[in-house]
């Protein structure tokens, strides 16, 4: 199973859907709150190419975007096969 990073704030329901998807799937990913800190933001940002709103999500390393983007992968029957890698 590939490493799956999220950056999120508490108060996103994008971020909530996300994790509800991964978590119904049975994946464990990493979250990083960028609410308050402003060094994982910058992260977040550089990782993502300039996208700055949350969720934003890596799979293995690779951005992936945001919750429609997972959610449009998982309906195009491509998630799976990216989580295993």
């Amino acid at each position: 199973m590939q490493r799956v990073e999220i950056y999120t704030t508490p108060w996103c329901p994008y971020c909530v859907a996300a994790k509800r998807l991964l978590t119904t799937k049975g994946v464990a990913f990493e979250e990083t709150d960028v609410s308050s800190d402003q060094a994982k933001r910058a992260e977040m940002m550089q990782r993502a190419k300039g996208r700055h709103t949350v969720p934003q999500i890596f799979i293995g390393g690779q951005a992936v975007g945001g919750s429609d983007d997972i959610h449009a992968l998982d309906r195009a029957g491509k998630l799976d096969a990216l989580l295993k890698g």
